[in-house]
């Protein structure tokens, strides 16, 4: 299949979708990014199916939405030559946390988020 992208008038129509404040880091969620970059959507949410892990589930389910958002927002609904232009995982906002060590200390810890965005066209 050649790799054409959705277009009206010659212009490349773009659709988006953001998952915000996701409870993972975005160190855990990145190699799954780097997987479907560039790949047509329906491709890569089979590649994604594949993999149990979470940061590929979630992955997924920005991606599915970004189609979703194509699917309703164009006017002919074509949506079979979408593709990942741009897939980018973020980081949010850090919390701190604290755990009892021994002999009455603490130790913190940083529960992370991460914010991914993907455009698809």
């Amino acid at each position: 299949m050649a790799n054409k992208r959705y277009t009206t008038g010659g212009i490349v129509r773009t659709f988006k979708a953001v998952h915000r404040y996701a409870q993972m880091s975005a160190r855990k969620i990145r190699p799954y990014a780097d997987l479907v970059r560039g790949e047509f959507a329906d491709v890569a949410l089979e590649i994604l199916s594949c993999y149990p892990a979470r940061g590929a589930k979630l992955v997924r389910q920005a991606i599915y939405n970004a189609v979703k958002n194509a699917e309703d927002r164009s006017a002919s609904g074509r949506t079979t030559l979408l593709e990942v232009l741009d897939i980018r995982v973020d980081g949010g906002p850090v919390s701190k946390r604290f755990r009892p060590k021994s002999r009455g200390a603490s130790s913190v810890y940083f529960k992370r988020t991460s914010h991914i965005t993907v455009v698809v066209g």
